[in-house]
């Protein structure tokens, strides 16, 4: 159906006739004339009728009015604030793609500042498919979404936000806590690895792998916060991301040793749809994304 019709329609309601719509419209009698037409046939009812010089609304369209508005001035809304974005008022829906490591880091900045800035906007953190990454983001069903570097094409935007490196936990009077960590003390311990995938070797691993050397793993979990209390009351040692470490770890007080070996850096990337590049709701949330790694802190409403 022709949106235009309604706002014949209300226009006619408004102005109690054609001729006055006509000219709140700066359309011609004939188009109003004909718009209505159109509008008695959808409906099977006049609509209005003539009484002297008014045009007045059957009870069919005095039920019609009061949605017909509503849902123009929500359109209306819409399109003013199709390019702008007031977080103050908003009470939009992000919903961000990220790893169950990264929710510990991300998360407790991110609503702080959500909190003082918008505090009607809303935050879904969910679990995003990295095979299917690239569609949900061009959907519009992610806004953003945090992972590692991921080879996605040229629709898909990205910045790397951080590098982050390897650190070794052990509880805190392990018998290696106080010595050096050298790569044979390293290889000497039992480890526990925390991955959400089933069965696969970490980043660490290949490195030893490359190098004809093998750890010996005892235990594998899902996550790191189980991976830290694991530590922290065995004599198992765990290879984590720094940054990980620094929330995990705080309330199990484990020793943080250096990795014994040079790895590439664990970088982490944000990423955003082309199509929303510029919109300025999604540069927001991406300016509060990327001050938490930065340390900055944007400018409010941006």
């Amino acid at each position: 159906m022709d949106l235009n019709l309604f706002v014949v329609f209300e226009a006619i309601y408004t102005e109690g006739g054609i001729t006055a719509a006509s000219g709140k419209l700066h359309l011609t009698q004939p188009a109003v004339s004909h718009a209505l037409g159109r509008l008695r046939d959808i409906f099977g009812d006049p609509l209005f009728e003539r009484e002297g010089r008014r045009m007045v609304p059957t009870p069919l369209a005095r039920n019609l009015i009061g949605p017909v508005r509503e849902a123009l001035r929500g359109l209306e809304i819409g399109l003013v604030e199709a390019d702008r974005f007031d977080p103050e008022s908003s009470d939009r829906l992000f919903t961000l793609g990220v790893r169950d490591v990264l929710e510990t880091t991300v998360l407790p900045p991110l609503m702080a500042q959500v909190r003082r800035e918008a505090p009607g906007v809303r935050v879904s953190a969910v679990r995003a498919d990295r095979r299917g990454l690239e569609s949900e983001l061009a959907a519009g069903s992610l806004d953003a979404a945090v992972d590692i570097w991921l080879p996605l094409s040229e629709r898909v935007c990205h910045k790397r936000l951080v590098s982050n490196r390897l650190v070794v936990l052990v509880r805190h009077n392990h018998p290696i806590a106080d010595g050096p960590m050298t790569l044979d003390t390293y290889l000497a311990q039992d480890h526990l690895v925390a991955s959400s995938r089933r069965a696969g070797p970490g980043v660490e691993d290949v490195e030893l792998s490359r190098l004809g050397l093998q750890r010996t793993i005892r235990l594998r979990c899902q996550h790191y916060f189980a991976a830290c209390r694991v530590v922290s009351e065995t004599d198992l040692v765990l290879t984590i991301p720094e940054r990980y470490a620094q929330v995990a770890n705080q309330a199990f007080g484990n020793r943080v040793l250096p990795l014994p070996m040079t790895l590439p850096q664990l970088d982490s990337y944000l990423y955003w749809h082309a199509n929303v590049d510029s919109e300025p709701a999604n540069l927001w949330l991406r300016r509060h994304l990327e001050s938490i790694f930065d340390g900055a802190r944007p400018s409010p409403g941006h």
